[in-house]
């Protein structure tokens, strides 16, 4: 059995808390400004065909699945860096958008 990783357990876990905050503040998002809000030209279209919240909810189990094997490829640092990124692109942006 491999040896735990604190920090690789951290990271998923901080991916993950990024990944629900971006979902929420998305839908808070769509629901406030309208559909043309969203940057991310895959998510408006899911958005558009699917509807907010199934899109939203595929699209954010999809990130939680794909860290979820870099996690067990213990890939922690690549999880760090996509969630440095992710906080910086994503969440940032919508905590602008509500808080100016």
């Amino acid at each position: 059995m491999a040896r735990r990783s604190l920090f690789g357990d951290l990271v998923l876990v901080l991916f993950l808390i990024a990944q629900v905050s971006d979902g929420l503040f998305t839908y808070v998002g769509v629901a406030t400004f309208g559909s043309r809000i969203e940057a991310n030209p895959v998510v408006a279209w899911s958005i558009a065909v699917f509807g907010t919240g199934i899109a939203l909810v595929t699209m954010k189990m999809v990130a939680a699945a794909c860290a979820s094997l870099l996690h067990l490829r213990r890939m922690h640092r690549t999880i760090g860096l996509l969630t440095i990124v992710y906080l910086t692109c994503a969440v940032w942006p919508w905590t602008y958008a509500f808080w100016p």
